[in-house]
Order: structure tokens, then sequence, then C-alpha cells
């Protein structure tokens, strides 16, 4: 895209546009149906303007070695924020990004290109069904930032796509998903029920105002089979312009209380937020 004007189509499951933020020369601001989806900047792809965005790039930069290559599989495109990110702080990684929407892929590849060879396959899919027919142990990270409107999706939350996530995931993977909720925490709480059948290690980041139950908002899951450096990711996230907490171990133990895992029988989507409760970040 040249033109710094905005540009709006219907998709598959939406009405989408592309802003242009004036503060940055080249970066947009994705929304759909007039709710913010995703920020790029195609100057510089290791910017991450979303709150919860940076909690994921946190993640992201502490996975192995520092700057190593990694094969990853997106469920939820957007505008391909974090695949773009990652071509810059990781180059020569492997990347599949999976999202139901094809208008909407088609939009963002179309006016905010991809830069040559970013090893970045795009697949317009369901991302359960992708899942199930992806290689085992084929995928050193899976991030999941999912939603149908506003809400993450009753079919990626229970315990069989949790096992479906392990089964694609390295031994030493790990899952990251991009949750909502607001207290009594049902939905979260759920969540990391469900997770801890299929990982031995959950970590959870979200802003403490969030966690005591003081508003809705964004909580970054994070799940593996080995240890995750915690202080690191604690101090990454405690230095951005909104601290988030990082909550793992018996505080995260004590948070999830009694809640017990979901199957795909009773699974449901994560709740409607409350008008405004999204924005920029």
């Amino acid at each position: 895209m040249t033109d710094s004007i905005p540009v709006g189509r219907t998709t598959d499951f939406g009405f989408a546009k592309l802003m242009p933020d004036v503060d940055r020369e080249r970066a947009w601001l994705l929304t759909v149906d007039d709710a913010p989806q995703s920020y790029v900047d195609l100057d510089e792809p290791l910017h991450l303007e979303f709150e919860y965005a940076r909690r994921l790039g946190h993640v992201l930069d502490l996975v192995g070695e520092a700057g190593r290559a990694l094969d990853v599989v997106h469920l939820g495109g957007g505008a391909l924020t974090l695949p773009r990110y990652l071509v810059a702080s990781r180059p020569g990684s492997r990347q599949d990004v999976v999202e139901a929407d094809q208008g909407l892929l088609d939009l963002v590849v179309e006016h905010l290109p991809l830069p040559d060879g970013a090893g970045i396959a795009v697949h317009a899919a369901d991302a359960r069904t992708w899942l199930e027919k992806a290689p085992a142990d084929s995928a050193d990270v899976l991030v999941a930032d999912v939603f149908g409107g506003s809400r993450v999706p009753a079919h990626l939350t229970s315990l069989e796509y949790a096992r479906e996530a392990a089964r694609v995931l390295r031994g030493d993977g790990v899952y990251l998903a991009n949750l909502a909720d607001s207290a009594p925490f049902a939905f979260l709480r759920s969540q990391l029920a469900t997770f801890a059948e299929v990982f031995e290690e959950l970590v959870l980041i979200a802003e403490p105002a969030v966690l005591r139950g003081r508003r809705f908002g964004n909580a970054v899951l994070v799940a593996a089979h080995q240890p995750f450096d915690t202080v690191a990711l604690a101090r990454r996230t405690a230095a951005d312009a909104f601290p988030a907490r990082v909550e793992h171990g018996d505080g995260l133990r004590k948070f999830t209380g009694g809640a017990r895992p979901v199957s795909d029988a009773d699974a449901v989507a994560s709740p409607e937020p409350p008008d405004g409760a999204f924005g920029i970040g």
C-alpha cells in the first residue's frame, strides 16, 4: 500500500478496514466491524502496539535461544503482526498462518504485502480443522489468537483441542493463547484447568486490574511441558507502558481454584466483552 488512505471491504465474516496511523508513516490499524484487531508498522515490524501483542512477543523472544529460527503455527491471522515480528526477530523461521476469513487474508496480503522470502504460508481454513490435519511434533510454537467477533470460539477451548495442540508441538514446544475475561473468571479458570490436564507448566500474563476483577481484559496463557523462564518474562512485562503480572505455580493453581476441564460437549465461547473493552494498547 503506497497511499495512506483508509481501505474497507466486506469479507467473509464482517467489514474489515485498514486505517493509516497519522503518527507513523507506514503503520496501519486493522478493524473488523469497528473492533480493533491488529496493528502493523511495515517499516518497524518489531513495534507491537497492542498490549497483548507485546506480551505474546515477550514470550516468543524467550523461546529457545535468542534469535534462533522457529517453526511456528499461528491460529488466527489478522494483519499478520506476529508473523512479521518473527521474520524480523528470528530470520529463517518457517510459519503457517491459519485464518478462516479468506477475504480478510486477501485484503491484508494485497495492501500490506509480506517481505520477500518471509517464509510465511497463509491458509484459509478453520483453525481446529487445520490443526487436526497438521503433522505431529512439527511446531516449536503454536500461537492461538482467534476471535469470532469478539469471542474465542468454543471449539478452540476444549480438552480435545488442547490435546491436538500438544500433539502438533514438539516436546519442548510452547503454546500461547490470547484470551479475554472478567471476574468471576469462569471462562479463564476453565481454560487453565483444561490446559493443566495436558501441559505440566502453565503461565498467565495479565494486567493487575484485570486479575483483581476490576475490568474486562486480555490474558495471555502460556502452556508447555518444560519450565519457562518466568523471571525473565516478569521483568519484560513489568517494563511495559502498561505493566502486566506473571502468575504461575501455586499462585496460578490458587487462581484456578476448583474449575474443571471442559470437553467439546460442554465448551463455551469466551464471554462477550462490554462496549469499549478493547482498544489500542
